[in-house]
């Protein structure tokens, strides 16, 4: 329940974002940065609350996720100018990115059948939280104003209380010291990563936010720069915020790149389907919405099927399977016309992201050394958030064959990358 208001945050501030430019008086361009901002910090915050996971319960960082995420998106709903609700949102962002890693650190750790249930869960959760955001935010912009719209995410807090029956099970001790520095933040690595999602994400928006050609040309030069910090940071400091033998374990970066590509291309879909169910009806975003709820809806379809197909195949060939049906929604959806098409391509797309979403999380665990899978499943959620914010600013041709290139990736895995490394196969000096 938890993730509901986080994911409806992605999607419902977009139908506001005219409303949002009228009475603050500023360009429609400039209110983009609503969405970036928030796309920004939760990518960011996932690394880093899987590394506090060493030393902080799931609990201890769902409770710090869940009061950012309230307190920002508080202040981006009261915000009197669009530089305050942009620091909301920012705040909000981050406080979003830290509750999905807990959420997902607490069902990770729980067995086998169990867990990939828990997972499909939360995938069923947040693709349809998500597919529906047009039709809420809609709705609430209509009824109540953008303020409302943004304050969304504060549901969340009450919602807190629902978890405190799980309270035991999201209170397990941290993960426990690793190769002699237990929970130290090794912040230069933080620092570049940073810089390097933060500089990909503003170049994706830097048309849509109309960014001044020379800043363009500065933060692409200091993502460029960031992209060669994190190189040698990764070689000089294996044990860092990003620690080589997590990236370097055998599938890992495979299965990164399979989620960034599919939710690249569900993300991508998601943006443009309401305007595009808009102009072949003639009605508004609120008719639009309504028809993406059945699409919507296929992601509980998707969640009961996952668990069977995982007993049945690998999770490379589930995950090739559920790029297949994503590129299959993006090109229906680039293709076809008219709001049948349109919604179809939709629904493919929510199956293939909420499966893979819950396919993937659950092979990171096994990709790894037991200590190390709050760290990779942080990373791996780091990915598949990239991949999210491509979606959106990508042309439909190169939006389709993003999903694309993670079948190829998923074909071209062994089934033995399934099969977890031993505790001490990731000791040693770095691979």
């Amino acid at each position: 329940m938890l993730v509901l208001p986080m994911y409806v945050a992605l999607g419902a501030p977009s139908v506001a974002l005219p409303a949002i430019g009228r009475v603050l008086a500023v360009p429609f361009g400039a209110t983009a940065w609503i969405l970036a901002a928030w796309s920004l910090t939760s990518a960011l915050a996932m690394p880093v609350a899987g590394r506090l996971l060493v030393r902080w319960s799931p609990f201890q960082v769902l409770v710090a996720g869940v009061v950012a995420l309230a307190a920002g998106s508080a202040l981006a709903g009261a915000g009197p100018t669009l530089s305050v609700v942009i620091v909301g949102r920012l705040i909000g962002g981050a406080g979003a990115g830290a509750t999905v890693i807990a959420v997902f650190a607490a069902a990770t750790a729980l067995p086998g059948r169990q867990r990939i249930r828990a997972l499909g869960i939360i995938a069923v959760a947040t693709a349809t939280a998500s597919g529906c955001g047009t039709l809420l935010g809609g709705a609430v912009t209509a009824w109540l104003g953008w303020r409302a719209v943004l304050a969304i995410p504060v549901l969340a807090l009450p919602l807190l209380l629902a978890a405190l029956p799980s309270r035991p099970a999201l209170t397990r001790s941290g993960s426990g010291e690793r190769n002699g520095s237990p929970g130290r933040l090794d912040i230069v690595g933080a620092a570049v990563l940073s810089v390097l999602a933060g500089s990909l994400i503003t170049l994706l928006q830097a048309h849509s936010v109309g960014l001044p050609a020379p800043v363009t040309l500065v933060v692409a030069a200091a993502g460029a720069l960031a992209a060669v910090g994190l190189w040698w940071r990764v070689r000089s400091t294996p044990d860092g915020f990003v620690p080589r033998r997590v990236i370097a374990s055998r599938g890992f970066l495979a299965a990164g790149l399979i989620g960034g590509t599919v939710f690249a291309g569900y993300y991508g879909v998601l943006f443009r389907a309401p305007s595009l169910i808009e102009q072949a009806t003639g009605g508004g975003l609120l008719e639009a919405g309504v028809l993406l709820v059945p699409a919507a809806a296929c992601s509980v379809l998707a969640g009961r099927l996952v668990g069977t197909l995982t007993d049945r195949f690998t999770g490379w060939q589930v995950s090739a399977g559920l790029a297949a049906v994503t590129v299959v929604g993006v090109l229906v959806v680039a293709i076809f016309t008219g709001p049948i098409p349109i919604v179809v391509g939709t629904a493919l797309t929510v199956c293939g992201f909420a499966g893979a979403q819950a396919v993937l999380v659950n092979l990171a665990p096994d990709l790894v050394a037991a200590d190390d899978r709050d760290t990779a499943q942080s990373l791996l959620n780091f990915m598949n958030a990239l991949g999210g914010g491509i979606g959106p600013a990508a042309v439909a041709g190169l939006l389709a064959a993003l999903p694309l290139a993670g079948l190829a990736l998923s074909l071209i895995r062994r089934p033995t990358a399934d099969r977890r490394p031993q505790p001490d196969a990731t000791r040693g000096s770095p691979r």
